[in-house]
């Protein structure tokens, strides 16, 4: 039985953000997530109610997992080295959305503008992406 186990064992490991590789790559997953996290920002801030309060920022930390990880995505599946080369300013780009969307950013913050600060950073990161896609 463990010969067949071993003889069967795949040989490559493939990972990708799904099942399989599917090519389907979008900063549109992480920019809609943002706005979500900005818009639970604004509405805390309209709200006194504690239990809405305690929702909302369990609902916006969450959506800066997200983020953060469709941008994982994006920086580690999607770009490669010729991207890279071409826009220079794309691995800090990158980096700084992340930390953005961290706990120095908006999963930390309750304040509107870090979510603005995100989004911005995102479309940046979009602009280069479809930059991409044209060539």
């Amino acid at each position: 039985m463990r010969l067949v186990s071993r003889i069967l064992r795949p040989r490559v490991e493939a990972t990708a953000h799904c099942d399989l590789p599917c090519g389907v790559y979008d900063p549109a997953q992480a920019r809609i997530e943002a706005e979500s996290i900005k818009a639970v920002q604004e509405k805390y801030q309209a709200n006194e109610d504690p239990e809405f309060r305690e929702r909302a920022v369990l609902i916006k930390e969450q959506r800066s997992e997200l983020v953060k990880h469709h941008l994982w995505v994006l920086w580690t599946d999607y770009f490669k080295p010729p991207h890279f080369e071409k826009y220079p300013e794309l691995h800090d780009l990158f980096n700084r959305a992340t930390k953005a969307a961290g706990a120095g950013g908006t999963k930390g913050s309750m304040d509107p503008a870090s979510g603005q600060a995100l989004l911005d950073l995102i479309a940046q990161i979009d602009k280069i992406f479809w930059e991409t896609k044209q060539g």
